[in-house]
């Protein structure tokens, strides 16, 4: 009995929350490899792309409830959502017709757009909290839980209660439908193997009669689906707060590196082991223990190795950790 309890308890802190974080910074991170694989750049506005696509589809939510339009019980961002990935579909054509295309006629280094990109992350976090504020915003209605607490102890008999919210729900659940869809496109249809014979072999795909500025239109708009999805996932489990996506950045690069640069394989295995590391390595473990360890051993501390306050510095440490030894990541990158 002690042990399911533990079993639960490790569920509602550990498990559930890890995987619902893990699919969240690999959607995140799967945009940042197909960036990276495609145009040959690191962008580091991709933080921010998140939240502009999750404030277009909080924008839109709101405007939908205002109409007394809902989903029940499902949550009325849903039916924002495909409003969100237009509007931000549109910024980044536009952003990069604007400024990435100069460069990249230029054929400029790397390091040049990625300094680019970081002027386009300043401008973006700004146009968000110019727009929608700097504060936290709350968007998501419907039911609120799938499994409720008190109602999986009436029927357990257990103890600890075993609580699974509609967002884990929904962002487990999307996230496999969009990995696979997004493999799918890339392997079975024309673009998507375009895609890929760009990303191997730039000037042998021109020879082959490939156009390019048709593949970097339809990366950006991969990109916009993926963002939204990612930005307004993590909005309805957590909440909305622009500064929250730039500080994210962190680690969803360390996820698509971890996973290897370049590799879409890569950047979901690597979202999973940030995810996990985060959270098990501040998570206080004296409950699951309480219940494990005889009380003679009953833990009196709160058994945790980090505060949550440094779940960041877990995603910077792993990343130099894999940087020192293996830098290619744990799938090798660099193509897509």
């Amino acid at each position: 009995m002690e042990f399911l309890n533990a079993i639960v308890a490790l569920s509602n802190y550990v498990l559930i929350p890890a995987i619902a974080y893990g699919s969240q910074l690999a959607l995140g991170a799967l945009g940042v490899t197909l960036i990276y694989g495609i145009l040959r750049f690191s962008n580091f506005a991709h933080g921010d792309t998140m939240a502009f696509g999750a404030m277009v589809t909080i924008l839109f939510t709101w405007l939908f409830q205002s109409w007394g339009i809902s989903i029940a019980p499902l949550p009325t961002a849903l039916l924002a959502l495909p409003f969100g990935i237009m509007g931000t579909a549109i910024l980044l054509l536009f952003t990069d017709r604007v400024v990435y295309r100069f460069y990249r006629k230029q054929k400029a280094a790397p390091v040049i757009l990625v300094i680019v990109s970081m002027g386009v992350m300043f401008i973006m976090n700004g146009l968000v909290r110019f727009i929608i504020g700097p504060g936290d915003q709350r968007f998501a209605d419907g039911e609120r839980f799938i499994i409720r607490a008190r109602d999986f102890k009436e029927w357990s008999g257990l103890n600890e209660g075993l609580a699974f919210k509609t967002s884990q729900g929904i962002t487990i659940v999307t996230a496999i439908i969009v990995v696979v869809v997004l493999f799918w496109f890339l392997n079975r249809t024309r673009t998507g193997k375009s895609m890929r014979a760009f990303s191997d072999n730039e000037d042998l795909a021109l020879l082959s009669g490939i156009n390019p500025e048709r593949v970097v239109m339809y990366v950006w708009l991969i990109v916009a689906a993926l963002t939204t999805i990612a930005g307004v996932l993590y909005g309805l489990d957590k909440s909305f707060k622009p500064f929250t996506y730039f500080q994210l950045l962190l680690p969803i690069f360390a996820s698509a590196i971890v996973g290897g640069l370049g590799s879409p394989i890569g950047a979901i295995a690597g979202g999973f082991v940030i995810a996990f590391s985060e959270v098990t390595i501040t998570y206080a473990w004296k409950k699951v223990l309480g219940y494990l360890m005889p009380d003679s051993l009953d833990p009196t501390g709160l058994v945790q190795l980090l505060s949550t306050d440094y779940k960041f510095a877990v995603s910077f440490s792993i990343l130099i950790i894999v940087l020192l030894f293996k830098p290619t990541g744990l799938f090798k990158g660099k193509s897509v």
